[in-house]
């Protein structure tokens, strides 16, 4: 049982084109800023949702793909290539001022998913600038993972092996986006908070915890119960855990959505009332009815107590409070007439163990190396 948070895709950019910007010393040169822009336009006109083609005809040029997530994908896997060997060569000539001068005429301009909606902004979304081409291949990064992401919940209910990898490699590219490329821009004050390092650390976390979210659901799918399912969901609450304390540092810094922490929260408070249930079956099982009945009605108190704003995650937790009702009432009416062993009390339960079993798949950046000759 999981809850979703889609739309962190739902990004707008500006439009940007290369060969306008960047003077070109040779044919070669000039042909790979032209691809550059293509690819780029591509992928710009698809997140604006501005492409006017028909689905066939995006089928086709696809090569079949029939999702729009997958095709998406694919064409930032066109881009991406091409946004790296640029950056590289940059990064080789050094931060000189006739590169700062081109790179602030791209206006490079990307607006936020996770930032909170301004009345203010009554003529459409707000957009940053920075004039730096990290800026740009961080963005296009954190798309790139919001994508996979994306694709992971959309095939969850038909291959959760599949889904399961995706979730892994989108924490491993929101890896690579921390460690690698955000910290190029630890400088820039003014940047939506999809460019900051943190950020990134805690979309890795949540892809984790989604992975093995799905994990445990596979193994409950293989008919499993008790202890194992409760140190996996138990993984999953310490993960979301790790982010919400992240969290707590970044709101301090931006202006975070409130449906985006709540979703965190939500799914924390979720996953560790789902670890206390199959906790107090393993517990039943082991003979020890009174404790399971402590943990059944904790995990009740825990449920009730923060029940979502969203009417999809409300259903969800709505179901867990069924559940939860009714194996309490279960264990409530043996103890009564068969065991009658003493009720754990909320400061005699021992929380369950947590087991991680999901890792990210490292992000390895295809970087197509051609050389890129600029005139100064």
């Amino acid at each position: 049982m999981m809850i979703s948070y889609p739309g962190l895709s739902k990004l707008k950019t500006k439009p940007v084109i290369y060969e306008d910007v960047f003077s070109a010393s040779d044919s070669g040169t000039l042909e790979q800023l032209k691809e550059l822009s293509s690819k780029r336009k591509s992928m710009e006109d698809s997140i604006n949702e501005i492409s006017f083609v028909t689905e066939a005809i995006a089928r086709e040029m696809s090569g079949g793909l029939t999702y729009r997530s997958e095709q998406d994908i694919q064409k930032l896997e066109c881009y991406l290539p091409l946004l790296e060997n640029l950056v590289h060569h940059i990064t080789c000539n050094g931060k000189t001022y006739q590169l700062f001068c081109w790179i602030s005429k791209l206006q490079i301009r990307w607006s936020s998913g996770l930032t909170q909606p301004s009345v203010f902004n009554i003529h459409g979304p707000k957009f940053y600038q920075v004039d730096d081409m990290y800026f740009e291949l961080g963005m296009s990064l954190f798309i790139y993972g919001a994508l996979l992401r994306e694709r992971a919940h959309e095939i969850l209910a038909s291959d959760m092996v599949q889904s399961t990898t995706l979730f892994r490699k989108a924490a491993g590219v929101y890896n690579y986006l921390s460690q690698e490329i955000l910290i190029n821009l630890n400088s820039i004050k003014e940047r939506p908070p999809e460019a900051m390092q943190s950020v990134s650390s805690i979309m890795s976390l949540v892809c984790l915890a989604e992975a093995q979210a799905v994990t445990a659901r596979k193994a409950e799918e293989n008919g499993n119960r008790g202890g194992l399912l409760a140190k996996l969901h138990c993984g999953v609450k310490e993960f979301l855990v790790e982010a919400i304390n992240i969290l707590q540092i970044v709101t301090k810094e931006c202006n975070i959505s409130s449906p985006f922490l709540d979703f965190i929260h939500s799914a924390k408070t979720l996953h560790e009332s789902m670890s206390y249930k199959y906790h107090a079956e393993g517990l039943k099982h082991d003979g020890k009815i009174g404790i399971a009945i402590g943990f059944l009605r904790r995990a009740l108190v825990e449920v009730k107590k923060s029940i979502p704003k969203e009417e999809s995650w409300r259903l969800v937790f709505k179901q867990v409070i069924d559940e939860l009702t009714a194996l309490l009432q279960k264990y409530e009416h043996e103890n009564e007439f068969v065991w009658r062993e003493k009720v754990a009390c909320d400061d005699e339960l021992a929380l369950p163990q947590s087991v991680k079993i999901v890792s990210p798949v490292s992000h390895q950046p295809q970087i197509w190396e051609r050389t890129l000759v600029f005139k100064y």
